[in-house]
């Protein structure tokens, strides 16, 4: 098949289009920055050059395009580290989701594209209630922080958008949190902010926590391609849910660090606000059994544990090489 990546050079985006090749599929990998597009003829892909937020752009880089499949990783979340100011961080990400995914799908129908597929996301989204592993049945949070508010909306509208699409056949992902060397969990900002000491662990640390490994999160999207059930969403996520006070700790270790400060709760949220102690205490991790059955896939590394030390040896190399 003919798949259109759009966001072909992001985190998730560089595996996915070296996986869909080595399936056999011929991608055409979308880029934001002319500069990139280079980097996309280097993958093997063919290389187009157009703004998420240009409609006339989208809509001439998908019939110029023609393809079978559309697949939306389109984000904006360089140096989004600062969690405090969560709806600023992510508000191009939030019109990704929302504009972005509306100027896709529509070009996709009028290019006749039979199939949609969109990164949503699995995580502090979850009502706060019930049990610490949520499904796709599973209701999202009736009532978030006011930080976080503007960002569950985008991604209500992605999913129920994408969805409900019949022409072309809608489905969302999504992602855990997610890691890889120099990529998320692991980017060169965050090692050095618990390297010093800059990630307390706050109150209990009871909030629950998924992560999925870019490649792994790669490799679903392709079972989707080929899969995934119209209409569906699928918690792409490890094995492994974990509580902060699990993960954190070990994190630290394994790049070395001193543990993590302990700050309670009513500290945190003077200093960082509700939803910062939110999602270190409350939030809900996901299933991935859907994926696994429908999809037929299973993450490479089933558990952040040995994905991270897997991972942090190149991570480190990156920092050093910078």
């Amino acid at each position: 098949m003919r798949i259109f990546v759009a966001g072909a050079t992001g985190a998730v985006g560089r595996p996915l289009v070296a996986a869909l090749i080595s399936a056999g599929h011929s991608v055409v990998g979308l880029t934001r920055t002319p500069a990139k597009a280079d980097t996309v003829k280097r993958m093997g892909a063919d290389p187009v050059v157009a703004d998420g937020l240009d409609p006339l752009a989208i809509r001439a880089a998908v019939d110029s395009a023609r393809p079978d499949v559309i697949i939306h990783e389109m984000t904006d979340l360089a140096g989004a580290s600062d969690l405090r100011h969560f709806d600023r961080t992510f508000a191009n990400s939030n019109r990704l989701r929302t504009m972005g995914t509306d100027f896709l799908l529509s070009a996709a129908r009028e290019a006749g594209v039979k199939r949609f597929i969109a990164q949503s996301f699995c995580g502090w989204a979850f009502a706060r209630t019930g049990g610490s592993v949520k499904t796709e049945t599973d209701e999202l949070d009736p009532d978030p922080p006011q930080e976080l508010r503007r960002t569950l909306m985008a991604i209500r509208y992605l999913e129920q958008t994408v969805t409900n699409s019949s022409q072309p056949e809608g489905i969302a992902l999504r992602y855990g949190a997610f890691y890889g060397p120099g990529t998320g969990m692991l980017d060169q900002a965050m090692i050095e902010q618990i390297r010093h000491r800059r990630v307390p662990l706050i109150g209990d640390g009871g909030g629950w926590w998924s992560f999925v490994h870019v490649e792994d999160a790669a490799a679903a999207t392709v079972r989707a391609v080929q899969r995934g059930k119209p209409g569906s969403i699928y918690n792409i996520v490890d094995d492994d849910p974990a509580q902060v006070r699990d993960w954190l700790p070990a994190l630290a270790r394994m790049i070395g660090a001193k543990p993590p400060l302990h700050v309670p709760a009513w500290i945190a949220r003077l200093l960082a606000g509700e939803h910062v102690v939110l999602m270190m205490t409350q939030v809900r991790g996901g299933s991935n059994a859907k994926a696994k059955g429908e999809l037929d896939w299973r993450p490479a590394h089933r558990s952040w544990r040995e994905g991270f030390a897997e991972s942090l040896p190149q991570a480190v190399a990156q920092r050093s090489a910078a």
